[in-house]
């Protein structure tokens, strides 16, 4: 999220220093890449915090033999890898629609789906592979928070002393509080662009689509400060 953000910063300080509000379709295809490339990354790695904390709270004894340095290296280049793979598609989806209804994004990034309504042809595709990225990809992590964290809170709840369940509750607090900043905005711009198009107004759109990759590390680093 960090980076999309730094990707975003590089062009609004392009635009405010040199008025150069123009980006080439070339460009625009490499920085769509990125930013979702990142965001699924982000993703990926709020999930393995969940697993992370859910060993460190159910099996603190055996910590550092299940998470082995080589194990969180191979969980980490997984997490890349996957999103590289997912990602690569949408700009090939994207590069290969004719375009005829203008060159003007309703965006201050090049996103997916507002590149792709730029086309004259027909986007299902598009819209179809976006929706599978964001199942295999939000949905998968989602629901293995959602396992971690029940598996926390019973073993938690389990516990005899209670000053044993608040230092556990106190360590999960800042990673759901990320997890909450990150997936609500996020999910919000997904389903905006798929179902709400002619409900709702393009500036929210564009509110809530730079949320996403500018709230997560705008407060990371605030609640993580809070919390140490």
């Amino acid at each position: 999220t960090l980076s999309c953000a730094l990707v975003q910063s590089l062009k609004a300080l392009r635009i405010f220093w040199f008025h150069l509000k123009k980006i080439g379709f070339e460009e625009c295809l490499v920085q769509m890449f990125f930013i979702h490339t990142f965001t699924g990354m982000e993703s990926g790695v709020l999930m393995l915090m969940a697993l992370d904390r859910y060993v460190a709270i159910c099996y603190p004894l055996r910590y550092s033999t299940i998470l082995t340095n080589p194990i969180i290296a191979k969980a980490g280049f997984a997490t890349f890898l996957r999103g590289v793979l997912l990602i690569i598609p949408f700009t090939f989806l994207t590069k290969r629609l004719p375009y005829c209804r203008g060159n003007i994004i309703h965006h201050t990034y090049c996103d997916h789906m507002s590149v792709a309504k730029l086309s004259c042809g027909n986007i299902k595709a598009n819209a179809i592979y976006g929706l599978m990225v964001a199942l295999l990809v939000g949905g998968f992590d989602i629901l293995c928070i959602t396992i971690s964290y029940t598996m926390i809170l019973r073993s938690v709840v389990s516990l005899s002393l209670a000053d044993a369940r608040q230092k556990a509750f106190s360590t999960c607090t800042a990673h759901i509080c990320a997890i909450v900043f990150s997936y609500i905005p996020a999910f919000f711009s997904f389903f905006f662009h798929r179902f709400g198009s002619y409900t709702i107004p393009q500036s929210c759109h564009i509110i809530v689509a730079n949320i996403y990759p500018l709230l997560p590390p705008t407060m990371n680093p605030i609640i993580y400060r809070i919390r140490t």
